[in-house]
């Protein structure tokens, strides 16, 4: 019963390592950060005359595969790889009907690299910032359509996709690194996201009168977008530490 005892506590010593890193030590892993699955709805109303509601749902995912090397016992410089689809949909409604709806899907992939430092002892927790920077290409694809009331009734329908896309984002993180094994960890943080994206749509405009499936006029168009964003990570990721070779 003793030995059993003792070494029941050692099993559950050893899964409550410490966070002790070396100079040359690696780590591998990935995070996975502003997973949403969203869907809402509105009503808007006006005065003396009906009004419409509105559906929207959305979805995103970032996942990004690192590899660092410790070059000291707190500071890991390391390469990522950026993966991000989304896409929403956006749908009117009036007595039931639709009569407006817009579709986007986009994928974003890059490369990029990072810095993080962790603050502390070793212990069981370990406190980390983290700067990284990341480019590289997106595509969007988007379509939709909307019918309108006039003498006559007409459907204007649109497609469009991008060329020639490029992203850039800066990522500023403070987290906490909680060991679960010897060589193993869990990441939770929270990070600010700056971003630069630009894109070339070609968009193709169709207008159907009498709203009879036939194509009455048909429009081209090439605009170039350039937009900035702002925004909040919530995120968790998976690390696993590898020893580095011993002198």
């Amino acid at each position: 019963m003793k030995k059993f005892v003792f070494f029941t506590a050692m099993a559950l010593f050893s899964m409550v390592a410490k966070a002790q890193f070396s100079k040359g030590d690696k780590m591998v892993g990935t995070s996975v950060g502003s997973v949403f699955l969203n869907s809402g709805s509105s009503d808007v109303s006006f005065p003396q005359v009906r009004g419409y509601s509105s559906k929207t749902s959305s979805f995103g995912l970032r996942i990004e595969p690192a590899f660092g090397w410790f070059i000291t016992d707190k500071t890991v410089i390391g390469a990522s790889i950026n993966i991000n689809p989304s896409g929403q949909k956006v749908q009117y409604k009036d007595l039931g009907t639709t009569f407006q709806e817009d579709n986007s899907n986009s994928f974003n992939i890059g490369v990029g690299g990072f810095v993080r430092n962790y603050f502390g002892a070793p212990s069981n927790f370990r406190l980390f910032g983290q700067f990284g920077f990341n480019a590289g290409i997106n595509s969007t694809n988007t379509d939709g359509f909307r019918y309108y009331t006039a003498s006559p009734n007409y459907k204007v329908s649109y497609e469009g996709k991008s060329s020639g896309g490029f992203f850039a984002n800066a990522i500023l993180q403070l987290g906490l690194t909680k060991m679960v094994g010897e060589h193993t960890g869990l990441d939770l943080y929270l990070g600010y996201n700056y971003s630069y994206n630009k894109n070339t749509f070609k968009t193709t405009t169709l207008t159907d009168l009498n709203i009879d499936g036939s194509i009455d006029t048909r429009g081209e168009n090439e605009p170039t977008s350039k937009y900035t964003n702002h925004g909040l990570i919530v995120a968790v990721g998976f690390q696993v530490f590898l020893k580095g070779k011993k002198k």
